[in-house]
């Protein structure tokens, strides 16, 4: 594989949306990942910076792109800087009578 690309379950295990890389794995063959609007269950697809990563969680959907490809699985504050919550952006379109 590429260096500008990375495994989907690796990927979500260095940003933290997985206890453990087995689980990240099991979130995409589960059907619980899409990749760019498209479900995937293959957990080594490739991602790249600018893919757009939906989640369907327990009890919430996430919707983050990729800023960075990580290189370990670091505290908090390092995985969070591998992605933007698009969810925001749309909570404050929505929350906002004036913006719609």
């Amino acid at each position: 594989m590429r260096e500008d690309r990375q495994r989907l379950d690796k990927w979500l295990w260095f940003a933290r949306f997985a206890k453990t890389r087995t689980l990240a794995a099991k979130l995409v063959t589960g059907g619980f990942v899409r990749l760019n609007g498209q479900r995937t269950d293959n957990a080594a697809k490739a991602v790249a910076v600018g893919d757009v990563i939906t989640l369907a969680l327990a009890r919430t959907t996430l919707v983050v792109r990729v800023e960075s490809l990580g290189e370990r699985r670091g505290p908090a504050p390092e995985a969070r800087q591998l992605y933007i919550d698009l969810n925001q952006d749309n909570a404050a379109l929505v929350s906002d009578p004036d913006k719609g």
